[in-house]
């Protein structure tokens, strides 16, 4: 399961983007992809997996739309590639992605929070949509009636990162795709907390307490 690092990615570089980097390959190139003028919704935008889709989807030329907690990170988003930042605390987030789509909805909807904003990603999909359940950071998504999803024709899916690498030749391209990239500069790594190892407790309180923004590594 190794790959080879080229010049230009450093051992701290790869450490904070290689499971979040191929993820966002995958979710970008393969469960959906995203194609130029296409308009998406990303969930928890200035987190680390949000601060990679939203760059490389706005690379791939999509109308990228977030949603964040803050100002604050409504401002990194937009840094970022966030073409419209939505703070979900504050505002409707279904009403303002059908006022930016002219009441369509976006494409596809990467979701990795799960249980909390599930039900806003339904509603914010368009006719034929697609909700991209990748993760579930605020907790497991309850289950619901699958006929409820014919209201829109919409399409759910749940995918795990080590299905699309289990091949060594998926593997390999992946990463390659993602050092591409990277080292073009249309993808920075924000590496933006680092934590000694013995301080492993406090990355997981502050990870849960939605305290960071970017990438976290643990230095040994």
């Amino acid at each position: 399961r190794l790959v080879v690092l080229p010049p230009g990615i450093s051992e701290e570089t790869a450490a904070g983007m290689m499971l979040k980097g191929m993820t966002a390959q995958y979710l970008l190139r393969r469960t959906h992809k995203v194609t130029k003028g296409m308009p998406i919704l990303i969930h928890a935008a200035a987190g680390g997996m949000g601060l990679l889709l939203c760059q490389w989807a706005k690379h791939l030329g999509a109308l990228v739309i977030g949603t964040a907690g803050s100002e604050e990170k409504a401002a990194l988003a937009k840094r970022h590639g966030c073409d419209h930042a939505i703070l979900y605390k504050e505002q409707d987030v279904v009403a303002v992605v059908r006022n930016i789509t002219k009441g369509q909805g976006v494409e596809v909807v990467y979701d990795g929070v799960g249980r909390d904003t599930f039900e806003r990603s339904l509603d914010a999909a368009a006719i034929l949509g697609h909700v991209v359940l990748y993760g579930q950071a605020s907790g497991p998504v309850p289950p619901f009636d699958l006929s409820r999803l014919s209201a829109k024709s919409l399409t759910v899916s749940r995918p795990v990162l080590f299905h699309y690498t289990a091949s060594r030749r998926d593997l390999e391209k992946s990463a390659k795709e993602l050092f591409e990239v990277v080292l073009s500069g249309a993808v920075k790594i924000e590496i933006n907390h680092r934590y000694a190892l013995k301080d492993v407790a406090q990355a997981h309180r502050d990870l849960e307490a939605r305290k960071t923004t970017g990438s976290s590594i643990l230095v040994p």
